[in-house]
């Protein structure tokens, strides 16, 4: 427990009505989830704006209200903090309130378009291999030493990401590594925290149904650097267009990666095979068990903040050489008739043209490229040609399949994104809006030796049809469709 006035540090406050004296049994943001004696902060989100709900969470036993925006009515025996902002302001409460979890902790923060989850991953597994306890927050699962806990959100809201790094923290975790979202840097969710280094990747066209133009969305990652403090390291890819424009104006002291050009962390692909890549990093050769160029701009993003972290570059590499990536990467299993087939969550246009150029240089000869692929429902409407374009320029033949088609009609996502096909291009692409039997059709198309790429879900366990989450798996259904093929 906690006292008010205790956990309104750095809050920018407009006006308190009430008693501050008072203790906060815990803190809400949805009014469901309200206790006795809790502290309810009015959130306006993208659906529904907390300050319609604040009547009922005082019903429900709160005796402080969060807002920006007072009600009409003030009632005697509650507490009323106005403030400029309740994003921001959930951010400090709650990094208070768990007594700032991340002033115990090497935190780095990883952003960008693709990559994230690879890049928290990798230094995940990394630490863990240098014999440091750490704690990972990603896409794909939060994890604390290891113990699993499931991840529903890319980064956690501020109160389960506060309590998380109160967990870790309490576990005696030394290092933690984080994917930092576009929506959460907005949306003030990882405000209040204190990073020890910060990483970017790279930025391409997405989520631009939020953000609504690129530059804003350039602009949201940005500010993730320009917040960073003076003892904190930025480390940034220099192959990048605005790989230098994302630490301009950081206070953080700036390091660069890249595999073109001189650098801090320099690489050069010298071999890149299903077996892996062989690289040279800085003055040393090393064989990595990863595949692909995107893959080596991973390594490196890793390695140098290893390095920035103080680490030994011998036993970085040494450690580094033997691990593997995340799940649902660039994941790929055989079948006995020899079809390659690949699992990656690629889902924006970049990425997609990451791993179709990856499985092109991996071709030994004339093998066909069968690619799945589908594009999200009620998000960014604009790449979904872009990715249909992209899918059969570099592929042998398409497949365009649902891929959490939500409340949108999974056939006019698939109209959206051959309306981006040249005529060449609808000859070899075939609409499926079942994505099981999509992946069925792609494995009866293939002949031995042939690669199928699913792309778009990668670890996910689910499919979103309208607002139901169904059980569905790429690599689980795939593995179903090769045994198949054997009876």
């Amino acid at each position: 427990m906690k006292k008010l006035e205790d956990i309104l540090y750095k809050v920018r406050i407009v006006s308190i009505h009430g008693e501050r004296n008072i203790e906060v049994n815990n803190i809400v943001i949805d009014s469901r989830k309200i206790e006795k004696d809790a502290l309810f902060i009015a959130v306006k989100g993208e659906k529904a704006d907390g300050h319609n709900f604040i009547q009922p969470a005082i019903d429900k036993g709160a005796t402080i209200i969060v807002c920006e925006g007072l009600p009409g009515v003030l009632k005697d025996n509650i507490t009323y903090v106005q403030v400029k902002n309740t994003h921001e302001a959930t951010a400090y409460i709650v990094n208070n309130f768990y007594d700032e979890p991340s002033q115990k902790l090497k935190l780095v923060g990883v952003t960008g378009t693709n990559g994230k989850t690879t890049i928290a991953t990798l230094l995940f597994k990394l630490f863990t291999g240098l014999n440091y306890k750490c704690g990972l927050i990603s896409t794909v699962q939060n994890q604390i030493a290891n113990d699993i806990i499931p991840s529903t959100h890319t980064t956690p809201d501020a109160i389960s990401l506060n309590a998380l790094l109160r967990q870790m923290a309490d576990a005696g975790c030394t290092h933690v590594f984080m994917e930092c979202s576009s929506h959460a840097i907005h949306q003030h969710r990882i405000t209040a925290l204190h990073f020890t280094g910060g990483i970017f990747s790279n930025i391409t066209h997405d989520h631009l149904d939020y953000h609504k133009t690129f530059d804003e969305y350039i602009r949201v990652k940005k500010s993730f650097f320009d917040n960073l403090a003076s003892d904190a390291f930025g480390l940034s890819n220099l192959d990048e267009k605005r790989g230098t424009v994302m630490l301009q104006n950081s206070p953080a002291k700036k390091y660069y990666y890249s595999l073109k050009t001189l650098a801090d962390f320099k690489g050069k692909i010298l071999e890149n095979a299903l077996t892996g890549l062989v690289m040279q990093v800085n003055d040393k050769e090393v064989h990595f068990r990863l595949i692909g160029e995107f893959n080596a701009y991973n390594l490196l993003a890793v390695y140098g903040a290893a390095i920035c972290l103080n680490e030994d570059s011998e036993k970085v590499l040494l450690v580094l050489s033997s691990l593997t990536g995340a799940e649902g990467r660039f994941d790929y299993i055989v079948s006995k008739e020899k079809i390659i087939g690949i699992v990656d969550y690629a889902h924006t246009p970049d990425a997609l043209e990451n791993v179709l150029s990856t499985i092109k240089k991996l071709r030994k000869g004339d093998e066909q490229v069968i690619t799945v692929v589908g594009c999200g429902g009620e998000r960014d409407k604009t790449k979904r040609p872009v990715m249909a374009k992209i899918a059969t320029e570099f592929s042998s033949r398409t497949i365009f399949t649902s891929d959490n088609p939500r409340s949108e009609d999974p056939d006019e996502i698939l109209k959206d994104m051959e309306a981006g096909l040249s005529s060449a291009g609808k000859r070899k692409s075939v609409l499926i809006a079942d994505r099981k039997e999509a992946i069925k059709t792609a494995v009866s198309f293939a002949k031995r030796e042939d690669i199928i790429l699913l792309a778009g879900k990668g670890h996910e366990k689910y499919q979103i049809i309208k607002n139901e989450s169904l059980h569905f798996d790429d690599k689980e259904v795939l593995k179903e469709m090769f045994e198949l093929m054997n009876k």
